[in-house]
């Protein structure tokens, strides 16, 4: 890319600069000020006629607004022709409708202010559940969802897929991951059944006819918070016999204590993408963003 350059706030500085090395661009620092009173004032580094700004959203709120403001003061520099953005984390995404009287569509209001200031956003599997096409619901920017299961099954290959190997996805909406990543492994998947009945409260009803005993399991999901679907997941897969589990995450949102009761669970290993900064970090995604940034889509196109 020529006349480019990628810029980050600090927390993304370590995955930015990897990406910019795949690309050949600079990097540079968006510097966050904040003031007594707590509120806080990007200061935006030299640009180029493409920028391109990198920022994962978790713990999200403060993080959109020193994007929105970031992108303010990048809009007052002349040399700026266009911004795109690299948010391999997208927050606000499950809520797409609303569920009870009174609540926001919180997916619709985020995109929308996105898709309003972004010539294109770059995303990794995206918690969707209802939007089946991001760039169908909030047109106005290219949206580019970039799916990890190709990547993480050479990942997998390469590191040794056991004998009998079953991916298994925690609920319906998993399907589609659990199925391509076991097509492009050669093993057989299943998918459970999720019934919420609060943040903190879900049942998994296992599908009929599964066949775990005396097989090595691989728990497959696009976010883990929590982990408590994780732990429950894993007891019922125990309980059916699996010899042994493990499980990958392509946004590890969960913490230190939720990590101990996945592992108590019986889930001998847990693995990430580095879409989130996090100790279970296995698989970088600075090549196949690169690859997604350097092959934009038509526009329109998924």
């Amino acid at each position: 890319m020529r006349d480019a350059i990628l810029l980050a706030f600090s927390e993304d500085q370590r995955p930015a600069s990897a990406l910019a090395s795949q690309l050949g661009l600079p990097c540079a620092e968006i510097a966050l000020h904040r003031f007594p009173d707590g509120e806080i004032c990007p200061r935006v580094p030299a640009s180029a006629a493409t920028v391109l700004i990198y920022r994962s959203f978790n713990q999200p709120n403060e993080k959109l607004l020193a994007l929105l403001l970031a992108h303010d003061a990048l809009t007052r520099d002349p040399n700026v022709q266009c911004m795109e953005l690299i948010a391999p984390y997208l927050p606000y995404l499950r809520q797409d409708i609303a569920f009870h009287v009174g609540e926001p569509v919180s997916q619709a209001v985020l995109c929308r202010l996105l898709a309003e200031r972004f010539g294109r956003i770059i995303t990794v599997d995206p918690h969707l559940h209802r939007t089946a096409d991001l760039g169908a619901a909030y047109p106005g920017t290219v949206w580019q969802v970039l799916p990890t299961q190709d990547f993480l099954a050479d990942a997998i290959a390469a590191d040794g897929t056991p004998p009998g190997l079953v991916i298994i996805g925690p609920d319906i909406e998993s399907t589609p991951l659990v199925n391509r990543l076991a097509t492009r492994l050669g093993c057989s998947f299943a998918t459970f059944a999720k019934e919420r009945a609060g943040d903190r409260q879900v049942d998994l009803v296992p599908p009929t006819g599964l066949d775990v005993a005396d097989r090595p399991v691989l728990i497959l999901d696009d976010i883990c918070s929590t982990g408590g679907t994780m732990a429950r997941l894993a007891e019922a897969l125990r309980t059916a016999g699996a010899r042994s589990i493990e499980a990958v995450i392509t946004h590890a949102l969960f913490d230190d204590a939720a990590a101990a009761r996945m592992r108590e669970a019986g889930i001998a290993r847990i693995r990430s993408t580095d879409s989130i900064g996090h100790p279970s970090n296995a698989f970088p995604l600075a090549g196949p963003l690169a690859e997604a940034v350097v092959n934009p889509p038509r526009r329109g196109a998924p």
